[in-house]
């Protein structure tokens, strides 16, 4: 039995100029769960110290093309920092895969980065080491105090955009420009 989405699931988490928390500070999180118990995401803006080459040659594999060799790994959020998440359109006949929307989804076996090696992965595809969590009732509290925007996401966001471009286009989206929004929110 699946759980329905709910609205968050498949939304963009555009944090706002005041949040000051160090890991999500100017970032933009794609909700990929949503439910009663908590909120999982990846942040999309964010790079790494890594390269996929290196990630696939810590796991004895080498890539086919050195442009996907050189393709920066993103820093995905601040749990579970030491495991691979790949964010990729194409379907899930992958070992571990949750659907995100009808076209978007998240996978963690081994098997899509060995397919992806050999140049046999889905057409679009980030990878993102950790991810971003939140304890039950933790994100809507959070979207209560002002510390994020939310946002529908985009093919053209996640897979083609600069990485430095995400947080100021996301927020864009919805009509909101940063440059005109200053630092602090208040509460009527």
């Amino acid at each position: 039995m699946s759980l329905m989405p709910t609205p968050l699931t498949n939304q963009l988490l555009i944090a706002l100029p005041a949040l000051a928390d160090g890991n999500f500070a100017r970032s933009v999180t794609l909700v990929c769960q949503h439910d009663d118990d908590g909120a999982m995401g990846i942040m999309v803006n964010k790079a790494s110290e890594y390269t996929l080459g290196d990630v696939l040659g810590q796991m004895g594999l080498e890539a086919h093309d050195p442009a996907m060799a050189a393709q920066i790994v993103l820093a995905g959020g601040p749990v579970h920092p030491e495991r691979g998440f790949v964010l990729h359109d194409g379907g899930m006949r992958w070992d571990s895969s949750l659907q995100v929307s009808e076209a978007l989804f998240l996978t963690t076996s081994r098997d899509i980065l060995e397919a992806m090696a050999k140049g046999e992965g889905p057409a679009h595809a980030i990878v993102a080491l950790g991810c971003a969590g939140w304890g039950q009732g933790q994100l809507e509290h959070e979207l209560t105090e002002n510390d994020w925007l939310t946002a529908p996401v985009d093919a053209e966001l996640l897979f083609a955009l600069p990485l430095e471009a995400r947080w100021q286009a996301a927020a864009g989206r919805i009509g909101v420009d940063f440059a005109h929004l200053a630092d602090y929110a208040g509460h009527a």
